[in-house]
């Protein structure tokens, strides 16, 4: 069976299996950078579904489509979310309460690229890459030269790879009494001719 990857807009429909992505990554892809806490406290306060860019429209999932002898079945896996956005809050779910949902200026502020999540089975397969290049394209035809995420540990050599810079690590505090550390990465984008 041959798989292909199909990147499409996220909808409210899709929250309770983006759930289960986002928690299997996080279990899966962030243990070695993260304790056992700090991914609790972070499942419990930090990352989650951000139903404000499912409503911006901003929100992408990646499916796996397959196929059979070159003819397309009908079973479709989300494996992998992330988006990018025009308001001010650099991450966090829905849970998170230090939130500004305020637009972002495109001529003087960076768009955020925030919640990447993908399916630990799917990892380093070019998924998250695929979903960067949609979100990078879809912040530049917003009129953005600019962006920045706060990307975890996990993240910081993909983002890296992908011409992001460390700007600055910040410690996020958690529900639970723990700090999550994070960088602030940015990179400037430009229209290709």
């Amino acid at each position: 069976m041959r798989m292909n990857i199909r990147i499409r807009p996220a909808t409210m429909n899709d929250i309770p299996i983006l759930r289960k992505v986002i928690e299997a990554s996080v279990r899966g892809l962030q243990a070695e950078d993260y304790s056992p806490s700090q991914i609790e406290g972070a499942l419990q306060s930090l990352y989650g579904v951000d139903s404000q860019l499912i409503s911006d429209g901003t929100y992408l999932v990646a499916e796996a489509l397959g196929s059979q002898n070159g003819t397309p079945q009908n079973n479709c896996t989300i494996i992998g979310c992330g988006g990018w956005s025009k308001r001010k809050t650099l991450y966090g779910g829905d849970q998170y309460t230090d939130r500004q949902d305020s637009l972002l200026d495109p001529a003087y502020e960076a768009a955020k690229i925030r919640a990447f999540f993908i399916h630990p089975s799917w990892a380093r397969r070019g998924v998250g890459g695929l979903i960067l290049e949609a979100c990078e394209t879809g912040a530049l035809n917003a009129g953005f030269t600019r962006l920045e995420m706060g990307a975890t540990l996990s993240g910081v050599a993909f983002y890296q790879a992908k011409g992001y810079t460390a700007l600055e690590n910040l410690e996020v505090p958690l529900a639970n009494g723990e700090s999550l550390p994070i960088v602030r990465m940015a990179k400037k984008v430009v229209v290709q001719t």
